[in-house]
């Protein structure tokens, strides 16, 4: 009877051990998996990056007369004009007033100016297209520019489900015509300067005794 026992207790204790010893070696290649699929992933950004700014590069190298200007961003511009009088730049806060026109990287029309209408951006503070987001910045008021902008930079592997497709490089052609402050933004400053009334200093002499009522008791 005990021999019994101690055989059904050795068998099941085999079953759990190899169960354990299973599950825990089908986890492995779960996470080297991963770590593959991340490791893949990373090689074909970068392939897809260096694709598209080669095609970039050539479309520079094939208009000699243009000046183009690389950005620490990953990005190039040209300018249609310039304006070398004016030194201020959109910053943080400022609202921007601008045209746009969006091309291909062939240079075909994807948003003509007159479809997308006059533009509104208050710098900084609302979620648009990266590049655009930085390259106004770099502007002066009233000039126009052409920026050459990688997917990665632009809509990326999404596009923005209209017109533009999945990991497609953009010209985008910019006039930023004017930007000024934004004036609730100066409400608030100027409201949260303003200064407080001082406070009157406290007498130290003593306080001048309470006459008498004569008609109190």
């Amino acid at each position: 009877m005990n021999y019994l026992k101690l055989s059904i207790y050795t068998l099941l204790f085999t079953v759990l051990f190899v169960s354990c010893k299973h599950h825990e070696e089908a986890r492995r290649p779960i996470s080297q998996a991963s770590g593959t699929f991340m490791k893949k992933s990373a090689d074909r950004n970068k392939k897809l990056v260096a694709s598209e700014e080669d095609v970039i590069k050539k479309i520079i190298k094939s208009n000699p007369k243009v000046k183009y200007y690389a950005t620490r961003k990953g990005y190039w511009l040209s300018y249609d004009e310039k304006n070398l009088t004016d030194t201020q730049s959109p910053k943080k806060g400022d609202i921007a007033y601008f045209n746009l026109e969006i091309k291909d990287i062939e240079g075909k029309i994807i948003y003509s100016e007159a479809e997308l209408g006059p533009q509104t951006y208050y710098v900084d503070k609302e979620d648009i297209m990266m590049g655009l987001r930085d390259g106004i910045k770099l502007m002066h008021k009233n000039e126009t520019v052409n920026f050459l902008f990688p997917s990665h930079i632009a809509y990326g592997y999404h596009g923005d489900n209209k017109k533009i497709g999945t990991n497609q490089s953009l010209i985008c052609t910019v006039t930023l015509r004017n930007f000024v402050p934004d004036p609730n933004a100066i409400t608030a400053t100027n409201t949260s300067n303003t200064a407080k009334p001082a406070l009157k200093p406290v007498n130290s002499k003593p306080a001048a005794p309470t006459k008498k009522d004569t008609l109190t008791p």
